[in-house]
């Protein structure tokens, strides 16, 4: 008897004369290159150091297009931003020691996204490797140690046999639900080596789908389908899994409200009748989130952000659809169902029943229009203009990539997507300098389409030496960037707690005349022209700057008087 696994594919003749014979000049660099370009990667981004040279030095025999950033971290944000893009694992290439840890913060907040990075980095010498200090330029006593609590999974090579497992196994693993980071090193003399090894000609590695198990959905489609009041809270999972299609099948057969958290931007459309769009950062849509009786929360952890910053106390059942088995029931008790969110809304739309309930979209009006009067009692007008201005110029299908700023905060409230997979902040992990490298991944990604990065001028300097990156690429990528004068969201906070801000205001260059002399063109706006001026830079091909000097304030969470 004879087993589907038991098959093997017989070489060629071709086949098997271009592996007894392959081509000179080749070292351990080729074999990761061609593993990569078997897996199918097409694009690679990262920055060279003395350890990887050998890599690098092989992308010049391959078919790879190499995009170079000019600082570690920034080329993390541009292979995450690529990785939600595309849905593929976007390979990073770091050298050993300061480069590999200066991408840690981008690992994190991929990490933190469910966006599947595939970074591979050179490391010391084989001989130096199992402990000890041996002096090697860039050494750790364990580098891998380093990122085994940020990455899903680690591989250490240290054979060039090793390499294309090695590099399979990461880029399942990385894009296995939840998509993620993952890390392999390899030693500089592995990578130098000259290589008997062939050709490496293919590659298979299909990520483990992750179904929900069939009796916890069974339970899931009963709740819902006798539920009085049925809600839907859909995170960046719902997007990841490019499920949103399902979910709206899901919540008009139920006709259960839904609400989308800043991850999840994009996975319900705005404008639909049972579109509580995403004032989740909002007591009047915590408190109607806690009034359901059943309460559905698809690909998100209920983290902070997402539960209004643990205020949020549900009173009904909660059902939760989670891949991350570490987020499972992590904030709240639930159902909770451990599976992709694809799988998971087919299971349930192939179980439920359908409800009839005609004061569901009657009470997503009335929600709406409580949290909109909220908001004018609070006097930022300034604050909705721009936003509107934003949208109004940025065309429909463009992705738009924040940075941790005033605006971007409201963006998560505020801001209409118009599709998924198309706004994307660094929400997950929160750390500054994200938007504008995050943006250059994405246009390397799709050049079709303009792309909108958004920062402010605090976490603009963390980013500013990838203008060379853009006008280097040609990338179609316009920035704007509100300038307030320092970090502008912590001023707020220390204003608030302590009367007074401390460490928040910062000296900083003209950033118009500094983009110019990248070959940059930039303009300085205002709040009455940044709509003209945003969708002309948008509507240029290549790299923009536009500068908006304004104080913009956040708003209150609660009704204020």
């Amino acid at each position: 008897m004879t087993h589907d696994h038991d098959l093997v594919l017989r070489p060629t003749a071709a086949q098997t004369e271009a592996a007894l014979n392959p081509p000179p000049g080749r070292n351990g660099g080729d074999l990761v290159v061609e593993t990569l370009a078997g897996l199918g990667a097409t694009t690679v981004f990262g920055l060279p150091g003395q350890h990887a040279l050998g890599m690098f030095d092989a992308l010049r025999r391959s078919d790879l297009r190499y995009i170079g950033l000019r600082v570690e971290n920034n080329a993390g944000f541009a292979a995450d931003a690529y990785g939600r893009i595309t849905g593929e694992a976007a390979p990073l290439l770091l050298s050993t020691g300061p480069g590999a840890l200066t991408s840690l913060a981008a690992l994190q907040e991929a990490a933190a996204a469910s966006a599947p990075v595939l970074a591979i980095s050179s490391q010391i010498p084989t001989a130096g490797l199992g402990g000890g200090r041996h002096g090697y330029l860039h050494e750790l006593p364990d580098q891998a140690a380093s990122f085994r609590g940020v990455v899903k999974s680690v591989h250490t090579v240290r054979t060039q046999s090793q390499i294309p497992s090695a590099i399979e196994a990461a880029w399942k693993s990385a894009l296995t639900v939840p998509h993620g980071p993952v890390w392999v090193e390899i030693p500089q003399d592995v990578l130098l080596a000259e290589t008997a090894i062939p050709v490496v000609t293919g590659g298979d590695a299909f990520p483990e789908e992750l179904p929900p198990r069939p009796e916890l959905t069974a339970v899931a489609a009963d709740l819902l389908s006798r539920a009085q009041r049925p809600a839907i809270i859909a995170g960046g999972g719902v997007v990841r899994a490019d499920a949103s299609g399902k979910l709206k099948q899901l919540a008009e057969r139920l006709q259960a409200p839904v609400v989308t958290t800043p991850g999840g931007k994009g996975a319900f459309p705005w404008t639909h009748p049972l579109s509580l769009q995403s004032w989740i950062e909002d007591r009047y849509t915590t408190d109607f989130l806690e009034d359901a009786d059943v309460l559905l929360v698809i690909g998100s952890g209920l983290g902070e952000l997402s539960s209004n910053y643990h205020t949020f106390k549900p009173r009904g059942r909660v059902v939760q659809i989670e891949a991350d088995l570490g987020k499972l029931e992590s904030n709240h008790p639930a159902l909770g169902i451990h599976a992709d969110a694809r799988l998971a809304l087919q299971a349930l739309l192939e179980t439920v029943s359908e409800r009839e309930d005609d004061t569901a979209p009657d009470r997503v009006r009335g929600l709406l229009s409580r949290v909109g009067e909220r908001i004018a009692a609070q006097e930022l007008t300034l604050e909705q203009e721009v936003l509107a201005s934003v949208r109004r110029a940025l065309p429909p299908q463009s992705p738009s990539f924040w940075d941790m700023t005033i605006l971007a905060y409201w963006a998560w409230s505020a801001f209409d997507p118009k599709a998924p997979n198309t706004m994307h902040s660094a929400q997950g992990a929160g750390g500054l300098g994200y938007g504008f490298p995050a943006a250059l991944g994405a246009a390397a990604a799709d050049p079709t389409r303009p792309v909108l990065a958004v920062s402010g001028d605090g976490g603009a300097l963390y980013s500013i030496a990838e203008l060379a990156t853009a006008r280097q690429y040609d990338l179609n990528v316009t920035w704007l960037i509100v300038d307030d004068g320092g970090y502008g969201i912590l001023r707020e906070y220390m204003t608030d707690a302590f009367g007074q801000a401390t460490a928040t205001e910062l000296t900083r260059p003209d950033y118009v005349a500094l983009a110019e002399s990248f070959g940059v063109p930039g303009v300085r706006t205002t709040p009455e022209t940044l709509e003209q001026d945003l969708a002309k830079a948008l509507a240029s091909p290549g790299p923009s700057v536009v500068v908006l000097p304004a104080v913009l304030r956040m708003f209150a969470p609660t009704h204020l008087g």
